[in-house]
């Protein structure tokens, strides 16, 4: 279906095993984690895990892809696209790190590519997704995006952004996809 999408100055790939050492690296890095569900195991769990992952992406359940600048090709984080939901046309991203060698503009690429491909090639008409509330940069990112906030929990913030919403958002932004 495809194996790589690119913007101004990243990429994102299929994950593959052999990223297994760096996605556990980023997992465990305090300083990337501390909105992300927790991480057991070591390395070769993880390789595992993506072996597992790889599965629902041949039956197009969910995809795991890593991050990438395009200048040196250097993997830079993860973003995954999972929990489809048929009878709403509607997807889930998350697990979406990045470390310290990201680009100036990598989060909002890797976000356009996100939604480039899911509204785009995968053809779902919304996104849901949640976001902990203290993660306050990630909050502010998707509502200047123009996601609605429809309920909250101690915890998190839910959201849905819809597909129109986004094509009339990213002509704006059009110039980081090139």
């Amino acid at each position: 279906m495809f194996e790589k999408i690119e913007a101004k100055t990243v990429g994102l790939r299929l994950v593959q095993p052999s990223d297994a050492e760096f996605i556990y690296n980023l997992r465990i890095n305090d300083n990337l984690n501390k909105y992300l569900s927790s991480v057991s195991g070591g390395i070769e769990n993880q390789r595992q895990w993506i072996e597992n992952y790889k599965e629902k992406e041949q039956d197009k359940e969910e995809f795991y892809f890593i991050i990438y600048r395009k200048d040196t090709l250097e993997s830079i984080g993860t973003v995954r696209l999972y929990d489809f939901i048929k009878d709403e046309n509607s997807f889930c991203w998350g697990s979406w790190i990045l470390n310290e060698n990201k680009t100036r503009f990598s989060a909002l690429e890797s976000a356009l590519l996100v939604y480039e491909l899911a509204f785009k090639k995968l053809d779902f008409e919304q996104s849901h997704f949640d976001v902990r509330k203290n993660n306050i940069k990630v909050v502010g990112f998707h509502e200047k995006f123009g996601a609605l906030k429809i309920n909250e929990n101690e915890l998190d913030y839910f959201y849905i952004y819809k597909k129109a919403d986004y094509l009339e958002y990213s002509k704006n932004l059009i110039r980081f996809l090139k």
